[in-house]
């Protein structure tokens, strides 16, 4: 993002863009006039008032060149109250209370205008101060310490030159020189403004591509500091040069346009009219929701910190100012918004993408003091819905006309829609899936409007949308499997820690099974049957990770150890099954597999052994050979009974097999999916 990083003041610097202005005979002549010869400034005033405008206006035809927007309405600003200060000393001469300059608001801090608007302003200053006090002879200038943006110490030599322009004011040095006063104060307040302009280009960098250093954003907040500490009010003598610049105010407003301008840059890549269509516009709005999240998410980790030394509100303006872009943006894409899915893709995305306390990837940002205001005012949201519906009611009606003059024409209606529905849902599965924010309430939201959809349509009209219902179960289906395995991802690495000796005195389940009861509570908003069936495999899953780390232990224990093992193994077992009852949970089936493995690992009676593997055979059919050698090697039970032990769990396993597999065919599935190792412990055990 080009920004103004190049300013020059006086005769001797100007933009390396820009070659300098090559001097005439007449203008050198006109200068040393100016300077060297002080009777001119007792000769007629109009005449000390057209040199100002000339040189104003060589000033005004470089701006124009670079920033024209911008530059122009810094100068005018300028301009108008320097004009009208000059014209009240021209009109009333020099008198006594000639320091009583007009205040005119806004003068010193207009908008944003590339610093090198300053060229050559300062050649024309006069009495007392030249282009050598912009420029000391020990150190750099203004505009060079600007233009390598040393904002602090650039503002501390401007401000001792404007105190001292001040001071020689209140001695009325300017008695016979009032347009000396104008020069002077106009390039005071050109290199004020070239300091805001390049605090505006800081602003604007730092979220480009390059970024901006912290020492640099630091530096901008102390500038702005240090302004609202040199001129905390308008003087009561209306001294423009001491009226407050606004500083802080410049930055948020940097910040708003910071933010559009990021905002504007979603879909900027796509080809014109790509975005028109139902399948581009929930591209442009993952893509407009991932700029705003990783912006803001920038903001936190690198921003924040810069500034919070000077105590600014960085996080609030650039959450407020990103929420005003968006906002302004969604409402150029609502007046175009046309059609069921087009309107549907951009409702959902506002209240359950945008709107979900999960859409900036974290839980632990602040939120502003005050609330944020609608994304979507009123009159445009409900706008919106009544547009959804009308679309809707349009295809009801097709079918109810349609109906009305034929039967045949009625089905025919309804087979349109039913093939348009089809094609819909698979596109709406896949863009749903596909985007990162996809989280939890917006996977129950999806299960149940395919729900609903599914069984209202094939009740409303039986024979005709059969078709429809097998997208619809593979959409439902993948949205399940979606929404678990989200959870078996954030919980999967607090498995690991369970059959280890630091398991035995720490209580590792607790942080497990606390995010299994906040995974629940999302299930409370998600139609009956599919919550029930998904409660149920999330509570399968949990048994079954549980027995796999029991199966494939880190640590063997032995002796004292192994009996802790197996009663803190009884233990968890009651605490997860009294966790999913409370939850609602109807696989009771689950609740003997732990503690069958754990009576097995702490019985004293080796005899009662071989009861408890038949209880465990007879409660999952699924179990296989090698199960049951894992289990077996947790024990040393010597050879002999082994074999034993073995021989008659082959003999229940062959009866199991002779039923059918009762258990796997009603879905109680859990040993067959445990992978277990044939590692050599387990040969050794079973030789």
């Amino acid at each position: 993002m080009p920004s103004p990083r190049t300013v020059t003041s006086g005769p001797e610097l100007h933009s390396p863009k820009q070659p300098a202005e090559p001097q005439t005979p007449v203008q050198g002549t006109r200068r040393a006039s100016s300077v060297d010869a002080p009777s001119t400034h007792h000769e007629d005033g109009r005449l000390g008032l057209n040199t100002f405008r000339r040189a104003f206006s060589r000033v005004s035809q470089r701006a124009s060149g670079q920033a024209p927007e911008e530059a122009w309405g810094l100068l005018r600003s300028s301009s108008r109250f320097l004009f009208r200060s000059l014209r009240r000393a021209l009109n009333d001469g020099p008198t006594a209370d000639q320091s009583q300059a007009t205040a005119v608001p806004g003068a010193a801090h207009g908008p944003d205008m590339p610093s090198r608007v300053m060229d050559g302003v300062s050649q024309r200053s006069s009495t007392g101060m030249g282009p050598e006090e912009l420029e000391p002879k020990a150190g750099k200038s203004v505009a060079d310490l600007i233009a390598q943006r040393q904002l602090l110490a650039a503002f501390e030599q401007l401000r001792h030159l404007e105190t001292r322009l001040v001071a020689e004011k209140a001695s009325r040095t300017f008695e016979q020189d009032p347009t000396g006063f104008a020069r002077r104060a106009m390039d005071v307040c050109l290199h004020y403004d070239g300091l805001a302009a390049e605090i505006g280009a800081v602003v604007r960098e730092t979220l480009g591509p390059d970024g901006v250093d912290a020492a640099a954003l630091a530096e901008l907040a102390r500038v702005v500091r240090a302004e609202e500490e040199a001129h905390p009010a308008p003087p009561a003598d209306g001294d423009f040069l001491l009226t407050p610049r606004r500083w802080r105010q410049h930055w948020e407003d940097a910040v708003r346009r910071s933010a559009q301008e990021r905002v504007q840059l979603a879909g900027a890549g796509e080809a014109p009219g790509a975005a028109e269509g139902a399948s581009g516009l929930p591209g442009l709005l993952d893509e407009l929701g991932g700029l705003v999240r990783r912006d803001l998410q920038r903001v936190q980790r690198e921003v924040q910190p810069a500034y919070a030394a000077a105590g600014f509100p960085v996080w609030e303006a650039y959450l407020r100012a990103f929420h005003a872009a968006v906002a302004q943006r969604l409402q150029e894409l609502a007046r175009d918004a046309r059609g069921c899915e087009q309107l549907y893709v951009l409702l959902h995305w506002v209240a359950n993408v945008y709107g979900s306390p999960d859409f900036l990837g974290t839980s632990d940002l602040a939120l502003p003091a005050e609330p944020l205001p609608p994304l979507l005012a009123p009159e445009v949201w409900a706008r919106l819905e009544s547009d959804y519906a009308s679309s809707l009611e349009l295809v009801a009606q097709q079918v109810k006309v349609s109906g009305a003059i034929s039967a045949e024409l009625e089905a025919t209606t309804l087979r349109i829609c039913a093939r348009a529905l089809g094609l819909f849902v698979p596109r709406f599965e896949k863009v749903c899936l596909e985007s990162e924010l996809l989280s939890e309430p917006h996977l129950g939201a999806n299960i149940n409007a395919c729900e609903e959809l599914r069984t209202s349509l094939l009740a409303r009209f039986p024979g005709t949308f059969e078709e429809l219902e097998k997208p619809l179960m593979v959409a439902t289906c993948n949205f399940q499997k979606r929404l678990l395995q989200g959870l078996q991802r954030d919980v999967q690495p607090l498995f690991k820690v369970l059959c280890t000796r630091a398991w035995l005195t720490q209580d590792v389940l607790l942080p497990l099974m606390d995010k299994v009861v906040a995974f629940a509570l999302h299930l409370e908003h998600v139609a009956p049957p599919w919550a029930q069936e998904t409660l149920q495999e999330v509570h399968r899953y949990v048994i079954r990770e549980y027995l796999a780390q029991v199966l494939r232990p880190r640590d063997r224990f032995r002796g004292i150890e192994r009996m802790t093992a197996s009663q803190k193994m009884g233990l968890e077992a009651q605490a997860i099954g009294d966790t999913f009852q409370g939850l609602g949970s109807e696989a009771t089936w689950l609740g003997q597999a732990i503690p069958c493995v754990a009576d097995i690992l702490g019985e004293t009676d080796k005899d009662n052994i071989q009861r408890h593997l038949e209880t465990l055979i007879g409660s999952y059919p699924d179990i296989r050979q090698d199960h049951v050698l894992a289990i077996l090697a947790l024990r040393r039970l010597g050879r002999r009974r082994n074999q034993r032990l073995l021989q008659h769990a082959q003999n229940l396993l062959r009866v199991a097999a002779k039923a059918g597999g009762s258990g796997a065919a009603v879905g109680h599935v859990l040993f067959e999916e445990i992978e277990v190792p044939t590692s050599v412990d387990l040969l050794i055990t079973w030789i």
